[in-house]
């Protein structure tokens, strides 16, 4: 609207200046005199102006004819263009004029200014192999998506644009959610080009989500091959995808292969903690179990884990407890410290029934790193060494509500998952899960169920059944429970005769 008036003003402001110029010119005194052929030719100062301007236009005039005449010579010596382009360079020069003003509308967000841009340049060049992108990318910005598609298909035709037209109509379908539509399409196009980083991330991440892992190793190679993807993270991820690879062919029952590409996963990332597991199994099947001990007993130095100790457990299912916690200290001997070494040999103590030794291996880890695991492994030590139902109902009321420790979280959007996987199920991103503590507000509601996972059998019929009546006591509103003050203290747990007490000895217990 300014810009209008401001073009109002300005045209009326020079109609006036015109006018202006000529009646001085004409009120003006005096003249021209110009000489030609020996005849002189006095001119008035207005007739002076205007034969100024013919002069001008006579000069133009001259220099196009000119022009021609160079044209019409190149034509006459073989060049059959130069007529034709020499009619078509203005054309040529509005139309580039046009495509410049599309390109810079198109970056400045004005889509229907660069669609009208790209239509008055493609009158004028004819060339829709440079006006069809910007008109598609127009489209896509304005809302219409039916002429965005319409011109990406255009681009299909030729060999020049075929891959942009890919592209575009990739993008399309997977903001539409039609992935397989858009996997195809994104496999023609790294075909076309296997150096494009941007086809690349999309091929693997369509490939990973419908669980094309033979596909989707070929296209990390490719990144790699190309340098889109450092060495390091490409033995990681293509150990993903060979330990994904091996899932789903134990899914199958394909025994052989299964073990083969678990075995590779493995090599390619030892401290891949599924890896390990899946690995030493298939030694394990193999009869192989030094080849199992090894991987376990390497990986455990990286990432001390749960699925690892039962890994190892199974190397020898049918030794004695004793033997089990000798077996076991080999393993936990490069991490003596670490909360899960001393929550496993504390399960191995309790499972011989030697409570405490269980104590001793447990430490003050319920002070320190006070997890629900480590708090049910308090409670099922009190209940050996005899403890009141009291105490251990003060144990378990606290693993109800204390942090499940550490879990598989995706890093990317911090969801919390059961058990491993290759590719996160919220978020869809390939590679994030790690194995660490979320905050307590994310915390992922546990189960019982595996929460001592080396312990065979159950201590006795009798705690089974005083431990479901302490939690379904613990459940039960303050008003249907009179808890004594000797029990439970803001979380604290007390004995008998009222006195703090911190866990750290045995206690003497009446016979």
């Amino acid at each position: 609207m300014l810009w209008s008036l401001l073009k109002i003003i300005i045209f009326v402001a020079a109609i006036a200046g015109l006018t202006y110029g000529a009646g001085w010119l004409l009120e003006t005194d005096g003249g021209v005199m110009i000489t030609f052929g020996g005849v002189e030719y006095t001119l008035q100062p207005l007739q002076a102006a205007i034969a100024l301007v013919l002069l001008v236009f006579a000069v133009w005039v001259i220099l196009k004819l000119v022009s021609l005449l160079v044209a019409v010579l190149r034509f006459i010596n073989g060049d059959d263009t130069a007529i034709s382009r020499y009619f078509s360079r203005n054309r040529e020069r509005k139309g580039y004029r046009a495509l410049t003003e599309g390109l810079m509308a198109l970056a400045s967000g004005e889509g229907r200014l660069a669609m009208e841009k790209a239509r008055r340049a493609e009158k004028f060049l004819g060339k829709p192999e440079l006006t069809d992108l910007i008109t598609a990318q127009a489209a896509e910005m304005s809302g219409d998506r039916k002429k965005a598609e319409e011109v990406y298909k255009r681009l299909l035709t030729e060999d020049t644009t075929r891959f942009v037209g890919l592209r575009g109509l990739m993008k399309q379908k997977l903001s539409d959610g039609k992935t397989d539509t858009a996997l195809k399409l994104a496999q023609t196009a790294f075909a076309l080009k296997p150096k494009h980083e941007e086809t690349q991330d999309i091929l693997l991440r369509l490939q990973t989500e419908t669980h094309d892992w033979k596909g989707a190793r070929a296209t990390l190679n490719a990144k790699l091959k190309h340098g889109n993807l450092p060495r390091e993270v490409h033995r990681r991820r293509d150990a993903v995808l060979a330990l994904s690879e091996a899932k789903e062919l134990l899914d199958d029952d394909s025994t052989i292969e299964m073990r083969e590409e678990a075995i590779e996963a493995n090599r390619l990332s030892p401290d891949l903690i599924p890896a390990a597991t899946m690995a030493a199994r298939s030694y394990i099947a193999k009869g192989k179990l030094r080849h199992a001990t090894r991987i376990l007993k390497k990986t455990w130095e990286v990432q001390p884990h749960p699925d690892l100790a039962a890994a190892f457990a199974e190397i020898a299912p049918d030794e004695s407890p004793a033997e089990r916690i000798k077996r076991f200290e080999t393993l936990v001997k490069s991490t003596p410290d670490h909360p899960e070494t001393r929550m496993l040999m504390a399960e191995l103590h309790i499972a011989e029934e030697d409570f405490p030794g269980a104590r001793r291996a447990l430490g003050d880890l319920y002070v320190t790193d006070p997890t629900a695991r480590a708090l049910t492994i308090m409670a099922a030590i009190e209940r050996g060494e005899g403890a009141s139902d009291t105490v251990v109902r003060g144990w378990l009321a606290r693993a109800i509500t204390a942090p499940r420790g550490p879990q598989w979280i995706c890093t990317n959007c911090h969801n919390i998952h059961a058990e491993w996987v290759p590719v996160c199920e919220n978020c869809q991103s390939f590679d994030t899960l790690s194995w660490e503590s979320p905050p307590e507000q994310e915390v992922m509601p546990g189960s019982g169920v595996g929460m001592l996972p080396l312990i065979v059998g159950t201590l006795e019929d009798a705690s089974t059944t005083s431990e479901d009546q302490a939690v379904e006591e613990v459940e039960m509103p303050p008003e249907e429970t009179a808890v004594e003050p000797h029990e439970i203290r803001d979380a604290e747990v007390y004995d008998e005769t009222g006195d703090i007490y911190d866990g750290t000895k045995p206690r003497e217990r009446e016979k």
